[in-house]
């Protein structure tokens, strides 16, 4: 079973263990990672946009989005039970200068 709710609890198959031994790898902080290029250049284009990021983490897409899309002293509402809310209110308002509501 992959359990898609945490990157720390899924375990690679070992179909996944031999697609990640053989992938053609890169600096990625150059631009030279031909997986993550290919990736980020398929996401702008279903999205028709210009560009996109490959983030590290969930934690760190959320906190940039509620940065572009706020200036500080906005206010965020969001469902009680949303990540932000439940485990990053704290990152929004130190980054950003707004409030989780």
């Amino acid at each position: 079973m992959i359990i898609l709710a945490s990157d720390r609890s899924t375990k690679p198959t070992p179909a996944m263990r031999q697609a990640m031994a053989i992938a053609e790898v890169g600096d990625e902080q150059k631009g030279e990672d031909p997986t993550v290029n290919k990736l980020t250049e398929r996401v702008a284009d279903l999205l028709g946009k210009e560009a996109a990021l490959l983030l590290p983490s969930g934690t760190m897409c959320n906190l940039i989005a509620i940065k572009v899309h706020t200036r500080p002293g906005d206010v965020v509402f969001a469902d009680r039970m949303t990540h932000i809310i439940r485990a990053e209110s704290g990152g929004a308002a130190f980054g950003s200068g707004v409030s989780i509501a």
